[in-house]
């Protein structure tokens, strides 16, 4: 267990789950406040690309450890358009041919997209930052 917990790959996966529970928390609770203010798909479109400019803080810094640039804010948001159109993809396969609630489609979708979220993170965050030197 302590070597799990002393290998990079293991620290990076754990802070790339934790922030993004943390982001879901956040842009789920920014949402509903919003949406007693305002119509809630302004609410929703509001609160998500709040989510996105978490995640580019978050991930960028604390899980692969590299510095913010401009070029790697104006590409990272292709991470969740490519995501989002997967998602929906699968969310219509789970949904329509194989018979899954709709309610519980979404968090099957959730978890078998989380590899590719991450990868999709750390390529296009290496490849758009100078990374900085880590201890891991």
């Amino acid at each position: 267990m302590i070597a799990l917990k002393n290998n990079p790959q293991v620290r990076r996966w754990i802070s790339f789950l934790i922030g993004g529970g943390l982001n879901t928390g956040l842009t789920y609770c920014l949402y509903l406040l919003l949406s007693y203010l305002i119509d809630y798909q302004a609410a929703y479109a509001i609160a998500y690309v709040a989510g996105i400019v978490f995640a580019y803080f978050f991930n960028s810094k604390i899980v692969f450890k590299v510095d913010h640039s401009w070029v790697g804010m104006v590409i990272y948001p292709t991470v969740y358009l490519v995501q989002y159109l997967f998602g929906a993809l699968l969310l219509k396969l789970l949904v329509e041919h194989l018979h899954l609630h709709k309610a519980i489609a979404p968090l099957v979708v959730i978890l078998l997209l989380l590899p590719s979220s991450y990868l999709l993170n750390k390529i296009v965050l290496k490849a758009t930052h100078k990374t900085k030197p880590s201890k891991d």
